[in-house]
């Protein structure tokens, strides 16, 4: 007749081997793991009744020591660095945070059972003695200051905003954005085109004040390609690209920015998403 034999219950696997390391009075850094698994080994065929969840995470511990059971008896293997490593090092390191953080539950758990015992009072005070404020005496709060003191203060706080002042970026200009119409710049490269029937792309922003001003032309330009004003060629690739307007210079007379805005605010770059859908 078998002995029923109670089995203490473990959180975990790194709680069972950490019971067994301290009950066999082992050091941590340094496992017996022919001792510790055979020991492992013993409480998991008495687990066989448990909840398969429970006993799975058991068994991949119970694999992992019999892996480094077999590693310890093949040859070491040596580092880059020409030192041996040791199968037992990710398990020790494993074993050293979970004891870590279950002494730290244990003193958490301490710590709340010490404030159960504790009794706390609401505050009573009453309100006058809240609103009180105790007098400044402004004497004793000047004491021995001067007008000497005062400017030698006002000039060590004034030499501190300068030393906080970058060298550098105070020296920039303000920076102001610069406002480019479309419709203006459509009347000045109509004006361009009546005085020159073929010009180089190149030549027409070299006339431009700014970076916006360029962007703003190539716009103008790109608008009427699509209107059918001007032809653009290119001889070959990253050659000069001319432009050629189409029909004679007395067409362009009578146009003005808000005449040619107007085609393109309704068909053009600045149409809404219906007008350019349309298209």
């Amino acid at each position: 007749m078998g002995i029923p034999v109670k089995l203490e219950v473990f959180e975990g696997p790194l709680d069972l081997l950490l019971h067994l390391i301290e009950k066999n009075k082992v050091d941590i850094y340094d496992i017996p793991i022919v001792e510790i698994t055979n020991q492992y080994m013993e409480y998991i065929r008495g687990m066989q009744h448990e909840d398969l969840n429970v006993m799975s995470e058991f068994l991949v511990m119970a694999a992992t020591l019999l892996d480094i059971k077999c590693r310890m008896l093949l040859p070491k293997e040596v580092t880059e660095e020409g030192e041996e490593e040791d199968p037992r090092q990710e398990l020790v390191e494993q074993l050293l945070q979970y004891k870590m953080y279950k002494y730290m539950a244990f003193e958490l758990k301490d710590r709340e059972l010490d404030s159960g015992q504790v009794m706390y009072k609401s505050p009573d005070i009453p309100e006058e003695v809240l609103e009180y404020a105790e007098p400044v005496d402004l004497d004793q709060l000047l004491g021995d200051l001067t007008m000497a003191k005062l400017g030698e203060v006002f000039r060590e706080i004034m030499k501190r905003q300068a030393e906080k002042i970058d060298p550098v970026r105070s020296k920039f200009g303000k920076i102001e954005k610069e406002e480019v119409s479309l419709s203006d710049k459509f009347v000045y490269v109509h004006e361009y085109m009546r005085q020159h029937k073929r010009f180089s792309f190149r030549q027409l922003l070299l006339e431009q004040k700014s970076k916006m001003h360029i962007v703003v032309t190539f716009l103008a330009v790109l608008e009427m390609m699509k209107l059918g004003e001007i032809h653009v060629e290119q001889e070959n690739t990253c050659g000069e690209i001319m432009i050629e307007r189409i029909g004679e210079a007395d067409e362009y007379k009578e146009a003005s920015g808000s005449d040619r805005s107007d085609s393109v605010y309704n068909g053009g770059i600045g149409g809404t998403e219906q007008d350019r859908s349309s298209d």
